[in-house]
C-alpha cells in the first residue's frame, strides 16, 4: 500500500497536497484498492462553488460499490481535474498523481491539523483489516 509521507490523509480515504494556501485532493491507495476498478466518476461540485470540510465533492462507481468523496478541508474549489471524468481508471493507476480531483483555495488551513500523517494514517489502514 503506497502513503506517501509528504501527505495528510482523512478517516474517509482522502489524501491532500498542501501548497501555499491551496489543498490538492484526491482518494488514497488504500480507497482505489478497496473499491477495486473503478467504472464512473462524477464531480459533485462546480469550481467555484465553496465547500465545507466533510462535505461531499465527488462520487466513484466501482465495480464494487459506490463511494461518496468528501472534503478534506473547506474553502473555494479553484479547479478541477476534468479528465477524470472520461479516465477514471486513473483513479486505480495513479491516486496520488494523474487522479487529482480538486484544488481547493482553503479558508480555515487550521482544519488541515485535524487529518493525519502518513504514519497514523497507515496504522488506521490496519486497524481496518482486522
Amino acid at each position: 500500500m503506497n502513503i506517501p509521507s509528504d501527505l495528510k490523509y482523512t478517516t474517509t480515504d482522502e489524501w491532500v497536497k498542501v501548497e501555499g494556501n491551496t489543498a490538492i485532493v484526491g482518494v488514497t491507495d488504500y480507497a482505489q484498492s478497496q473499491l477495486s476498478d473503478i467504472v464512473f466518476f462524477e464531480f459533485q461540485v462546480e469550481i467555484g462553488d465553496e465547500v465545507k470540510k466533510g462535505g461531499v465533492i465527488a462520487t466513484l462507481e466501482s465495480v464494487k460499490a459506490a463511494a461518496d468523496v468528501n472534503a478534506p478541508v473547506s474553502g473555494k474549489v479553484i479547479a478541477r481535474n476534468e479528465s477524470l471524468t472520461e479516465k477514471f481508471e486513473l483513479v486505480n493507476s495513479d491516486p496520488y498523481g494523474e487522479a487529482w480531483m480538486l484544488k481547493i483555495e482553503m479558508s480555515n488551513p487550521q482544519e488541515l491539523d485535524t487529518l493525519m500523517d502518513a504514519t497514523a494514517y497507515q496504522k488506521y489502514c490496519e486497524e481496518r483489516e482486522h
